[in-house]
């Protein structure tokens, strides 16, 4: 069974923060994770996590788009200033995004630039001891405009920079709505993706609602011998908890 991660940004949403990790504990979830971080209370977060017994999956690096090279040192100091963070949680993960495409500008232009980008996001998160996971989202119903919105190319990024310390956080809802072949996607790129999140499709709720046989894809990523965590970030249907239980079975 994959170890899963509460994204307690969807789920447990309507309580408080430091509330929602209490209630993954109460679930018997292990790890929980979240968006960003600066506007968090982290010493809290650090303090409940280590009561609870709860790991820490990953959390996100807000720092702007890498598709602008003037802005690749202020990320590159973000990313630092999260990994000393990610260090006192025992995080392995940092999450990144893109950035949306930038009018009037050729897009492979934004595609080097991002390329650079994400070569100093890989020194720094070997500098800081953590992995950094660069997320493509989907373009057609979440993220209009975003531009790293398919897994090919992102999977060729990191094939081009050759850091272990990048990887592909391989987003199951976003890439079945951009690409699909989710099951041979990931067994062939399996040494290329550093963390997971899943919800189902369409709606973006918890896996057994939609198109995708989630018992199967779960299965077929344990069978790879993966070891990282698998985040549901998804918006439960009904009560969060019971959905956790569901997901729990069908992971199971």
């Amino acid at each position: 069974m994959p170890t899963l991660s509460v994204c307690v940004e969807m789920v447990f949403r309507p309580l408080p923060f430091l509330d929602r990790l209490e209630a993954v504990a109460k679930a018997g979830y292990p790890a929980f994770e979240f968006w960003g971080w600066q506007d968090k209370d982290m010493p809290a977060i650090h303090e409940t996590k280590d009561r609870l017994g709860l790991k820490v999956a990953g959390f996100g690096v807000r720092g702007g788009t890498l598709l602008d090279p003037a802005n690749h040192a202020s990320f590159v100091e973000t990313l630092g200033q999260a990994a000393e963070w990610a260090r006192k949680l025992d995080c392995p993960n940092l999450i990144v995004t893109t950035g949306n495409t930038l009018p009037d500008v050729p897009r492979e232009r934004q595609l080097d630039d991002l390329h650079r980008g994400l070569e100093g996001v890989a020194k720094a998160a070997q500098a800081g001891g953590v992995t950094a996971v660069v997320e493509p989202l989907n373009s057609k119903v979440d993220h209009k405009g975003y531009f790293l919105d398919h897994g090919p190319e992102a999977f060729q990024l990191i094939d081009e920079i050759a850091n272990l310390h990048l990887r592909v956080l391989y987003d199951i809802y976003h890439m079945q709505i951009m690409d699909g072949d989710i099951i041979a996607t990931i067994e062939a790129n399996l040494d290329k993706i550093g963390h997971f999140h899943v919800a189902d499709v369409p709606g973006r709720n918890e896996p057994g609602t939609g198109e995708l046989n989630y018992a199967n894809v779960f299965r077929r990523i344990d069978a790879t011998g993966y070891r990282g965590f698998v985040g549901l970030e998804y918006r439960p249907s009904g009560d969060h908890a019971a959905s956790l239980d569901v997901v729990r079975s069908l992971a199971a």
